[in-house]
Formats: C-alpha cells, sequence, structure tokens
C-alpha cells in the first residue's frame, strides 16, 4: 500500500501580509491562497489524502475559500504549529498511508514536480525535505555580537512539502507531544529530536 497523504497547514493567524486577513485567506488571481494550495495537491495523481488544519474560528472562512474543491472535513489545529501538524498527521491515520506530505497553506505555488521529487525520494529515505541554497552572508551573533561568519555551503533554508514515512512521522510526533518537547519550528525538526538520522 503506497497510498499519500497531504496535511495542509492551515492554522496560523499570521497577518505579517497585511490585510484583515490570515495571509492563507488572502487573494491572489481571484482565489484565496489556500484554494490554489490545496488545489495543487488534490490534483496530483500520487496524492490520495488531502487533509487541511485549520485555526479556531476559521471554519466559516474555510469553507467559504475552498469553494467547489472536493475537500474531506478540516480538522481543527493546535496552539503552535508543531501541534497543528500532529493533529493533522493523526487525522489521516484512517486512511492508512504509506507516506505522508505536510505544506503550509500560505505557499499556493508547490509545483507538481517538487511533489513527485518529495514522493519518490521517500523510496530511499524516511524524511525528506525541499531546501533553497542561502544567498544571503549569514552572521553568528550571540545576544547580538558577531562572533563569526557562518560558512553558507552547507545551509539550506527549509522548505514544504516535507515528506515522512507516515509510521515514523506519526511516532516522532507523539513522542515530542508526550515528552511535551516545544518550539521545534518544522516536521524534520520533529523527526530529528526523535531520531530520525539523516534526511
Amino acid at each position: 500500500n503506497m497510498t499519500v497523504a497531504a496535511v495542509i497547514v492551515a492554522g496560523g493567524s499570521g497577518l505579517r501580509a497585511g490585510g484583515e486577513r490570515p495571509k492563507q485567506y488572502q487573494l491572489i488571481g481571484g482565489r484565496p491562497v489556500i484554494w490554489w494550495t490545496c488545489r495543487a495537491f488534490l490534483e496530483h495523481p500520487a496524492v490520495s489524502h488531502v487533509q487541511a488544519v485549520i485555526g479556531e474560528g476559521h471554519e466559516a472562512m474555510f469553507e467559504e475559500a475552498i469553494d467547489g474543491l472536493p475537500l474531506a472535513r478540516p480538522v481543527i489545529g493546535g496552539a503552535t504549529r508543531q501541534e497543528s501538524c500532529r493533529i493533522g498527521v493523526e487525522a489521516v491515520a484512517r486512511h492508512g498511508p504509506a507516506k505522508v506530505l505536510i505544506h503550509d497553506a500560505a505557499r499556493p505555488f508547490v509545483s507538481a514536480a517538487l511533489i513527485d521529487d518529495v514522493i519518490g525520494w521517500l523510496d530511499r529515505f524516511a524524511a525528506v525535505v525541499p531546501g533553497m541554497p542561502v544567498a544571503e552572508t549569514l552572521k553568528y551573533a550571540p545576544g547580538g555580537i558577531v562572533t563569526r561568519t557562518v560558512d553558507r555551503s552547507a545551509i539550506w533554508a527549509a522548505q514544504t512539502p516535507q515528506g515522512f514515512h507516515y509510521d515514523q512521522i506519526l511516532v516522532a510526533y507523539r513522542k515530542a507531544e508526550a515528552e511535551r518537547t516545544q518550539g521545534l519550528t518544522d516536521d524534520a525538526s520533529v523527526a530529528e529530536h526523535a531520531g530520525g538520522g539523516r534526511h
């Protein structure tokens, strides 16, 4: 069974993009950002289930935003991204997926090729993180005092979707919750914390 589930994390109420609504509900090309994001995964032939995780009180906004898309009922996320992701990963358990992709709703321009790549690399690795090379010069500056320049050749900016063997990331999220480990800023950090090794 090589089914692939996608968890779309839309729990944030971030207004950094300006405007009255969280950025995942703002319009691009006449549609809300989250509509484009969900459609990219719904239309991908390898993805069998798409599960959105939304913020409390966003139900009406979400229903309006995904107008016409055949999505499962959303689940309500937690207080942090980490908690929202765990809830989303738990929510797809009933489908018994072999692999899961976790993607930020506010990144609507995810390509079918990137989704393909992440799914494909999961045949070789337990966790896959797309990354962008860092172009800026990076300074290590604890307390605001620069102590050195960081060699950026080995530094990557993590993107999404991040892909995982489903059973392993589920265990990793449950472990982080049981240990009350907070502040894991992306899904790969949760896998690393649980001893996920290299990816």
